[in-house]
C-alpha cells in the first residue's frame, strides 16, 4: 500500500519514526520561535535597550539623535526650532570666514574671479573674534556675493584641505531665506546644523512598546574619555564612520586621515577587553557624499587608500537601484575594511553589523533603524544568555 509522506509526497513504504522525527522538529522549532517572543517580550516590557552612538568627530552622531527625536520623539517644537535659528546662523559665518580665510594660506593660494570683491573678504574677517554678533543686513550681501564669487567656490572645492563643516554649501545656499526675520528652521536645516558636541546627552525614545536609550558622545579625541560611564550594562555599540572622509585629516591634528581614524578608534573598541561580548552595529554614514566624491573624480580613494586600487566590488554587494558601479565598490571597500578588524580579532561572542546610511535622510535611517531592531533584540537576548 502506497502512503502519503507529511509534506504531500509518496512514499513507496510508510516509514512512522521518520514521520515522528519530521512532527519532532516542527513542534521544535515553533516552540522556539514562541519562547524567543515570549522572552523578548517580557525583557523589552521591564529593561531598556542603551545604545551608545560612538566614532571620531564630525561622523554624523548627533544627526542619528536627531533623526529619532523626529521618527519617534514628535519632532522639534517651535521654541526648540527658534533656539536653533541663532547655531544655523553660526554656521554661515565660520562657513564664508573658514573659505575665505583659506584662500590665502593654501598652497597654491586661490584668488578671487572679482578683485572687487576683497573689501568684503576684509568684512568678513573683521569678525572672526567677535562674539554676540548680531547679524546686520551687509553680512549677508557680503557673504552672498562672496559665495557667488568663482575663486571662493574653486576655494570651496579644495575644502579637503582644510578643516570645513559639511553643511556649508547647505547653508551659504540658503543665505536669502536665513536672513529673513520670519525664518523658521525647516527639519531639514535642524539636521544639518552643525554644534560641537561636548559631553554625554541622553535622548529616550519608545517604538512599539519598546524602551530605547541612546547616548551621544563627543568624537574628538579629548572627548573618548567620557565614553567608559555610558559603556555599562549596553546593549549595543552604534559606531558611526564619516564614509565621504577617506581625503580629509582631522580637527585635532591637521595631519592623520579621517577615514584612517574612524579605523584605529574602531579597532581599539572591538578588541577592547571590557567590550568583547558587545556587537557593534556599524553606520557607513555620509554616503551622498561619499558618492559625490567619488564621482567627481578629483580625490581617488586609491591616493589615500592604495589598497583599494586592487579591491574588486564583492560578489554580496547589493547596489542601490540606479547606483553608479564607481560608488558601489568604493562603498563596499570602506565596509570592508571594518569588516576585516572584526573579522581578524572576532571570537565568536560579538558581531559586527553594517549598514549604509545617510544621516540628513530620515526615510533611509528609519528604514536602517527598522532593519536593526531585530538585530538589537537579538543582541539583548544574548546578553541574557537566552539565545
Amino acid at each position: 500500500m502506497e502512503a502519503l509522506s507529511p509534506d504531500g509526497g509518496h512514499l513507496s513504504e510508510y516509514d512512522p519514526a521518520r514521520t515522528q522525527e519530521m512532527v519532532h522538529n516542527s513542534i521544535n522549532l515553533l516552540l522556539l520561535n514562541v519562547y524567543e517572543d515570549v522572552c523578548y517580550c517580557r525583557l523589552s516590557a521591564t529593561l531598556t535597550f542603551s545604545l551608545v552612538l560612538s566614532g571620531a568627530g564630525e561622523s554624523g552622531k548627533s544627526t542619528i539623535v536627531k533623526q529619532m527625536r523626529i521618527l519617534h520623539v514628535n519632532g522639534f517644537n517651535a521654541e526648540e526650532k527658534k533656539q536653533k535659528i541663532q547655531d544655523i546662523k553660526n554656521n554661515i559665518k565660520e562657513a564664508i570666514e573658514t573659505i575665505v580665510t583659506a584662500m590665502s594660506t593654501l598652497t597654491p593660494p586661490v584668488q578671487l574671479a572679482c578683485p572687487d570683491n576683497q573689501y568684503r573678504i576684509e568684512y568678513i574677517l573683521n569678525l572672526v573674534n567677535q562674539k554676540d554678533f548680531e547679524f546686520p543686513s551687509e553680512f549677508y550681501v557680503h557673504a552672498k556675493t562672496l559665495w557667488q564669487d568663482d575663486g571662493v567656490r574653486a576655494c570651496y572645492e579644495r575644502s579637503n584641505e582644510y578643516q570645513l563643516i559639511d553643511c556649508a554649501q547647505y547653508f551659504l545656499d540658503k543665505i536669502d531665506i536665513v536672513k529673513q526675520s520670519d525664518y523658521t528652521p525647516t527639519d531639514q536645516d535642524l539636521l544639518r546644523c552643525r554644534v560641537l558636541t561636548s559631553g554625554i546627552f541622553e535622548t529616550r525614545f519608545q517604538v512599539d512598546k519598546v524602551n530605547f536609550h541612546m547616548f551621544d558622545v563627543g568624537g574628538q579625541r579629548d572627548e573618548r574619555r567620557k565614553w567608559i560611564q555610558c559603556f555599562n550594562d549596553v546593549t549595543a555599540i552604534i559606531f558611526v564612520v564619516a564614509s565621504s572622509s577617506y581625503n580629509m585629516v582631522i580637527r585635532e591634528d591637521n595631519h592623520t586621515n579621517r577615514l584612517q581614524e574612524a579605523l584605529n578608534l574602531f579597532k581599539n573598541i572591538w578588541n577592547n577587553r571590557w567590550l568583547r561580548t558587545i556587537s557593534v552595529i556599524l553606520f557607513l554614514n555620509k554616503q551622498d557624499l561619499l558618492a559625490d566624491k567619488v564621482l567627481a573624480g578629483k580625490s581617488k580613494i586609491e591616493e589615500y587608500f592604495p589598497e583599494f586600487a586592487r579591491y574588486t566590488t564583492p560578489d554580496d554587494a547589493s547596489p542601490e537601484p540606479g547606483e553608479d558601479p564607481r560608488v558601489t565598490r568604493a562603498k563596499y571597500f570602506i565596509r570592508d575594511e571594518f569588516l576585516r578588524i572584526s573579522t581578524a580579532s572576532g571570537d565568536g561572542r560579538h558581531y559586527c553589523y553594517p549598514h549604509f546610511t545617510c544621516a540628513v535622510d530620515t526615510e533611509n535611517i528609519r528604514r536602517v533603524f527598522n532593519d536593526c531592531r531585530d538585530i538589537i533584540q537579538r543582541m539583548h537576548l544574548r546578553q541574557y544568555e537566552l539565545l
